[in-house]
């Protein structure tokens, strides 16, 4: 299959990180797997008839890792290629969020893959018409603010996308669709 554009959804920092390094892991232990691979093939051979698996062929193993290792490497390569990938942190204007999304920025630079966009989600936008506001909600606005310029500071060279906290889940392609015109243009509030 081809496809113009893949998304990976990924699970919080940690998890991503692992995600992330697999080919390196993977491309390394294949590596050091194919060198020592001489040494044990007797052994291996030896080993398959003593338990009744004389077919077991340990060349043949060792020739389907040889044939995994260019598809791992050139999905390595495509990590780090900014023309071919870029990664879209997703955060919230919260402190350990903030901690999170800076935390993975600097391992994702570290490692060489593009990273220059950042999202915001699930702020909440005072409407600037009602002379009577919530508590609660003057009490978070105020929290999130001061975490967005936080964001404001930390990436001012990073494409910073602020998107709202709705009052429903979206759901469906048509919701999407909609809800995803805030990533294109600046949402406004109304």
């Amino acid at each position: 299959m081809n496809f113009s554009t893949v998304v990976f959804d990924t699970a919080p920092t940690g998890h991503t990180l692992r995600l992330l390094n697999f080919p390196s892991v993977i491309e390394g232990g294949l590596g050091k797997l194919l060198q020592i691979k001489n040494r044990f093939n007797p052994i291996l051979s030896q080993m398959g008839s003593l338990f009744g698996m004389a077919d077991m062929d340990a060349n043949k193993m060792t020739e389907k890792v040889e044939q995994m290792l260019p598809v791992i490497k050139r999905v390595n390569e495509q990590f780090r290629d900014n023309t071919k990938t870029t990664f879209v942190c997703v955060a919230i204007a919260e402190f350990l969020s903030m901690y999170e999304t800076e935390r993975l920025v600097q391992e994702l630079s570290n490692t060489g893959i593009d990273v220059h966009n950042v999202v915001v989600n699930q702020l909440l936008f005072l409407p600037p018409d009602q002379k009577e506001q919530c508590k609660m909600c003057v009490a978070r606005h105020k929290i999130q603010n001061k975490y967005l310029e936080q964001i404001e500071d930390l990436y001012e060279d990073f494409h910073v996308v602020k998107l709202p906290l709705l009052d429903h889940e979206v759901r469906g392609a048509q919701q999407l669709m909609e809800f995803s015109e805030n990533l294109l243009k600046p949402y406004v509030n109304k």
